[in-house]
């Protein structure tokens, strides 16, 4: 079974910049990944686009979410990305997240969430501390709005504290970080096929 998986880079790099990015590696080599699982996978920098402040799902003329929005909700599969900036996700990421806080007054007639059924994970690079605290803060959000969680949902590198190494400049990527995408890219790809051939039940009456 083709699944789609949409990634949101949250690196405050935008593409015109032309700068290398870490985030970028990791959700490349989740791409890579996850093509063995049949699942296709587009990434999207956050940074490129106009996403206005808000909790609604169109803060009027010139927001850029309405249009990512329709191409999240077309995937089977979300992969959020995010560099640690002062042990935090990225404010771009954050603000994607502000704006699916709307997921949950957006129902279907079974008052399920429109983004119920859709599987998330997550990737982290750092060069400081803080990335279970970054991983926690997404899974949380990414519950809240309707998103399912599987095992193992993420892949990160952190550097040394306080260093200049930055992940897209490894020579090898790390065994640990190889494996850590293998399992991401395996159990969401396996949870996302299940919940595209049954979807959760809805509200009975």
């Amino acid at each position: 079974m083709a699944l789609k998986a949409l990634a949101f880079n949250g690196t405050l790099k935008t593409s015109k910049a032309q700068e290398k990015s870490s985030t970028d590696r990791m959700l490349g080599l989740i791409a890579n990944e996850l093509k063995t699982f049949d699942v296709s996978m587009e990434t999207v920098r956050l940074a490129d686009y106009n996403i206005k402040p808000g909790v609604t799902s169109d803060e009027g003329e010139g927001d850029d979410w309405p249009a990512l929005r329709e191409r999240l909700l077309a995937a089977d599969i979300l992969i959020l990305g995010t560099p640690i900036w002062l042990g935090q996700p990225s404010s771009v990421a954050k603000r994607a997240l502000e704006r699916m806080d709307a997921f949950l007054e957006e129902t279907d007639d079974q008052g399920r969430m429109v983004s119920c059924g859709i599987v998330a994970a997550v990737a982290v690079v750092g060069n400081e501390d803080g990335a279970h605290h970054v991983s926690a803060e997404i899974y949380q959000a990414l519950n809240d709005v309707g998103f399912t969680i599987p095992a193992n949902a993420v892949a990160y590198w952190v550097g040394e504290a306080m260093g200049s190494t930055n992940f897209v400049d490894l020579e090898e990527v790390p065994d640990v970080v190889t494996k850590a995408v293998q399992m991401l890219a395996r159990n969401t790809a396996h949870l996302a096929g299940l919940l595209k051939q049954s979807q959760y039940p809805g509200e009975t009456t």
